[in-house]
């Protein structure tokens, strides 16, 4: 399956699941957006196996090289896990590990919980806002001594953060580390171009999307 094969399969799955939503939402920036994305929505086992495995995908297409996943609690922690489970079906078996919110004081004690923090480490999360999370585990990581690798997300939005640039370049510039998403608003774009060709017919949604990019696009 090519790279553009399994973006347009993940649209159409997030549609599926209902985790992927036109009309009109309010955004935490207070923006009014013609779709919403809700990765919360992933929330049994096949939908979270499936996309485990879109993550996967992504990760294995992105050619960038890492030696171990890490899963920032709590969203990340679920999509580490799943996405090593995938990586092994595919051939590729990588530890992974992923952080408490407190040290834990007995037993294991420490932040990190799985395997230890060593090399290349890629980073998974479910989107990137703020990129509070990113940072935090960017941290983690190099006071461990390893090297962050890349962070792979859902879904890129690509539109400006609190400059001209999208909250994923920002932790691109921030870090020095590429940001691997499983799908962008441009692959949302070409899916419903495609649709409206197939059916012979147009909606708004690419007319509400357009004027939505060309306001807060990065």
């Amino acid at each position: 399956m090519s790279a553009t094969d399994f973006r347009t399969e993940f649209v159409e799955f997030a549609i599926a699941q209902n985790a992927l939503r036109f009309g009109e939402f309010k955004t935490k920036a207070g923006r009014l957006s013609p779709y919403f994305f809700n990765s919360g929505l992933f929330n049994d086992g096949a939908s979270m196996g499936k996309l485990a495995g879109f993550y996967a995908q992504a990760a294995m297409a992105s050619e960038v090289p890492f030696d171990m996943i890490f899963g920032p609690a709590y969203k990340g922690i679920t999509l580490a896990a799943g996405m090593a489970i995938k990586l092994a079906d595919m051939g590729r078996n990588v530890p992974f590990a992923f952080n408490r919110k407190e040290a834990k004081d007995h037993g294991e004690g420490g932040l990190i919980v799985g395997a230890p923090l060593a090399g290349r480490v890629l980073i998974v999360d479910d989107v990137i806002s703020a990129g509070t999370s990113v940072r935090e585990s960017v941290t983690m990581i190099r006071d461990a001594g390893a090297i962050p690798a890349a962070v792979v997300i859902s879904l890129d939005r690509q539109e400006k953060g609190l400059k001209e640039l999208s909250a994923a370049q920002e932790v691109s510039e921030q870090h020095g580390i590429p940001v691997v998403p499983v799908a962008t608003l441009a692959d949302i774009v070409a899916w419903l171009t495609e649709k409206n060709a197939a059916n012979g017919s147009e909606d708004d949604k690419l007319a509400k999307i357009a004027a939505y990019r060309a306001q807060y696009g990065a």
